[in-house]
């Protein structure tokens, strides 16, 4: 058993299990080979970053869309293997995109009251004359 990873993107919470062994990515039991090829391309970031693809990793993963998931998975995934590799791998994470280790706490804006469909800010239109 090895240490559980919490990547976060959006509204999308992932825990993810890294540890050294023959590559087999799974998310919420489904091989990663049936997500779209944009999602898988996001979720391998960090192994390729890395050079090294040899990591049994599995993740599980609530809430968000498609991309949010990936983005989280990814986050939990280069924290696993810097915890696994070191400061050197830590270096060449935050130079490609430092969103693979630090959250990005940006969220959507809860809506207001009586414009609620139309967003947080939409105002009606008015003339000034």
């Amino acid at each position: 058993m090895g240490k559980i990873f919490v990547g976060r993107r959006k509204r999308a919470v992932a825990r993810v299990r890294v540890e050294k062994g023959e590559r087999n990515i799974i998310v919420n039991h489904t091989p990663i080979e049936n997500f779209p090829k944009i999602a898988q391309l996001k979720i391998l970031e960090p192994l390729l970053i890395a050079g090294n693809e040899n990591f049994k990793i599995s993740a599980n993963v609530r809430g968000g869309g498609i991309m949010g998931q990936a983005e989280a998975i990814a986050q939990g995934i280069a924290k696993g293997l810097v915890s696994l590799e070191g400061e050197e791998l830590k270096r060449k994470f935050l130079d490609y995109d430092r969103n693979l280790l630090i959250p990005d706490v940006r969220r959507t804006e809860p809506h207001k009251p009586s414009r609620s469909k139309k967003g947080p800010r939409r105002h009606k239109q008015r003339s000034k004359r």
